[in-house]
């Protein structure tokens, strides 16, 4: 059920998402092709925002801190799984596994990798702050126009 808390959850982490992908790219390889790496962590962002956010509010200020925390580290986590698995099949595709378990693991270890370009302190403060107000702002949203 759309709600506007959901809309503004939604938006709160696709600013987050936009943010952190563009510090990833701009503190990654020089000359390296991002592609598509900003627009899908923006849709993972909004999924979860709606989905997990989304369904948490209401519950007061200390569970809307708790619910903007949830919803950030539920964007880190999928966003380094399907990036990992991207990268994965990639790879897959150009016969760097030996075999399916292989290819499997690699997602975690690339994940891992990944996991590591987020270990910036302006990264780390950017997800922290936009937890904070990304939970906040839903709170505030389904009490004004609930």
């Amino acid at each position: 059920m759309p709600t506007a808390a959901r809309l503004v959850a939604s938006l709160c982490l696709l600013v987050i998402a936009f943010l952190v992908s563009s510090m990833i790219i701009a503190n990654g390889d020089e000359g390296k092709d991002y592609g598509w790496f900003t627009y899908v962590n923006m849709v993972i962002a909004v999924v979860c925002a709606w989905k997990i956010m989304g369904k948490r509010v209401g519950r007061g200020w200390t569970a809307a801190v708790n619910n903007g925390l949830t919803g950030v580290a539920s964007l880190v986590f999928w966003g380094l799984f399907v990036q990992g698995c991207y990268e994965m099949f990639r790879l897959a595709m150009r016969n760097r596994y030996d075999g399916p378990f292989e290819a499997l693991i690699a997602i975690f270890r690339i994940g891992v990798e990944y996991g590591q370009l987020l270990l910036v302190p302006e990264i780390l403060w950017t997800l922290v702050i936009g937890a904070l107000i990304a939970g906040l702002a839903a709170e505030e949203a389904n009490r004004r126009w609930n």
